[in-house]
């Protein structure tokens, strides 16, 4: 079993040891209950700076450098390090364009109501997904 799906969010200060300590007590704790982080699943991401930082983890004997990453999808909604929505833009546009698409090769003949209706209720949700945020 493993402790998959797990975020941190978490201010970390250059200077702060006590901040880098986070990844090695989340390693003690996963190892305590049994539920053992895949170092090579695990991603840093780096928000509002970029330093040239690294982090590791221990796996067993091997410590492991974590990669580092500029977005991330998690619960369907991509989250970059600079919180621009571009990706979450284009990937509703695409999913749009392909039920647009279906639309358009199942319905030969449609006249504006019956399009207005398709559009509110299969194409505009695409466009409207996770927009607020």
């Amino acid at each position: 079993m493993f402790a998959d799906d797990t975020n941190i969010w978490a201010k970390i200060v250059r200077e702060d040891a006590n901040s880098v300590q986070i990844l090695n007590r989340l390693v003690q704790w996963s190892e305590k209950w049994l539920l053992k982080f895949n170092p090579d699943k695990c991603k840093v991401m780096h928000i509002g700076h970029d330093l040239a930082t690294s982090y590791t983890m221990k796996e067993g004997d091997k410590i492991i450098e974590l990669t580092s990453t500029e977005e991330e999808k998690d619960l369907g909604v991509f989250i970059t390090k600079d919180f621009k929505s571009r990706e979450r833009c284009v990937q509703s546009v695409k999913k749009a364009q392909s039920v647009l698409g279906m639309v358009k090769r199942h319905f030969k003949v449609i006249d504006k109501d019956d399009f207005t209706a398709l559009y509110k209720t299969y194409i505009r949700p695409h466009l409207e997904y996770c927009i607020q945020a």
